[in-house]
């Protein structure tokens, strides 16, 4: 992995670019397939939804792979910290907000399409975006980037590298994928639960800055070995690339929780009027589709809002 030895200026963060192959072909590849399955298909995916899905989520990573933050992030320890939590929260929310499988779902055949489906609903698909099996992934994730060897190997390999940058954009599509629930997915959960989850990983982003801030150098060695003569000494460096961890992910995570709350609230509205039209048919009749209601089992079978949400 190269490191820089320019300062980091205010002219460097615009003149400042490197060649990664691995970032230009990943996202011209899913920018030409979006935009080809999005022509062919003709789904009705706003076109503000298209512009977050390349501005926030292809830009963002093309900027945080080629420009200043790729350049200095073999450099500078809050610069890498500054790159993980783009490619780990900021570009996966801005893929997964452009309905990727929506889009790819209306450009396929109905043997694509029927194919997609068994794929999307398949036991290994509901087991990946499980609530608790995609928090605990992208929660992990920067644990074991900085506080293993892996932190290291990524500093002085550029496959290594290349290869952890896109498994983190992968882990963290994962997880807001299975929480906006915009696309089809396995099975949908309260949004309520997003909310929670949310709460846990602020806090678990927190305790993370925490043993940055206070705990040893992560990669003594390298950082040691380049030799850097300008900017932070190793420790400031590392207390700054904790707080980009610990305060600027909460502040970047404040779109995706006004959309949680956003889609919350919708969610209440609307099993509040599937509840009132239950109550209000006429006594012997079900909605359509609906069952009975049942006079044994468990109590929340019995109650028509939480049936709706937890049926079996």
């Amino acid at each position: 992995m190269a490191w820089v030895s320019v300062p980091l200026t205010v002219g460097s963060v615009v003149t400042s670019w490197r060649w990664d192959l691995s970032t230009l072909v990943v996202t011209a590849a899913l920018g030409g397939g979006y935009g080809v399955a999005r022509v062919r298909g003709r789904a009705g995916v706003p076109g503000w939804r298209v512009g977050v899905f390349s501005v926030v989520g292809l830009g963002v990573w093309v900027m945080a792979g080629i420009g200043v933050v790729g350049v200095y992030s073999g450099t500078l320890f809050w610069v890498r910290a500054l790159q993980v939590v783009l490619l780990v929260y900021v570009v996966p929310f801005g893929l997964a907000a452009g309905r990727p499988v929506t889009v790819l779902r209306a450009a396929l055949g109905p043997d694509g399409r029927a194919r997609l489906d068994r794929v999307v609903n398949s036991a290994p698909a509901r087991a990946a975006t499980y609530p608790l099996v995609s928090s605990v992934a992208i929660l992990a994730a920067p644990w074991l980037l900085f506080l293993t060897p892996w932190y290291e190997l990524v500093l002085r390999n550029g496959l290594v590298d290349a290869a952890t940058r896109i498994v983190l954009v992968a882990i963290g599509f994962g997880y807001f994928y299975s929480r906006l629930q915009i696309d089809p997915v396995p099975r949908r959960y309260s949004q309520g639960v997003s909310l929670l989850i949310t709460i846990v990983e602020s806090i678990a982003d927190g305790i993370l800055g925490l043993v940055l801030w206070f705990g040893p150098l992560c990669a003594a060695d390298y950082y040691l070995q380049i030799g850097r003569d300008w900017g932070p000494d190793p420790r400031l460096d590392q207390i700054i690339g904790a707080g980009v961890l610990w305060i600027l992910g909460d502040v970047l995570g404040l779109p995706y929780l006004l959309t949680l709350m956003r889609s919350w609230a919708a969610d209440e509205r609307r099993a509040a009027r599937d509840s009132d039209a239950e109550l209000d048919a006429p006594v012997g009749s079900d909605p359509p589709g609906e069952q009975p209601l049942r006079q044994d089992g468990l109590w929340w079978e019995n109650d028509p809002q939480l049936r709706a949400r937890f049926r079996r």
